[in-house]
């Protein structure tokens, strides 16, 4: 559980670093990061 909170806490924080770097639109970006996430979660399952 404390590997799955840790987990969260880093990619977070490197997600927040890429969005403040990358040109565009944030919510964009979020977006695409989420179905990304999405799809890889239920590769995994």
């Amino acid at each position: 559980m404390a590997s799955t909170l840790g987990w969260s806490l880093v990619s977070s924080g490197i997600v927040t670093l890429v969005l403040a770097a990358l040109p565009g639109s944030d919510v964009l970006w979020g977006v695409l990061l989420l179905v990304l996430g999405v799809v890889v979660l239920a590769r995994r399952l």
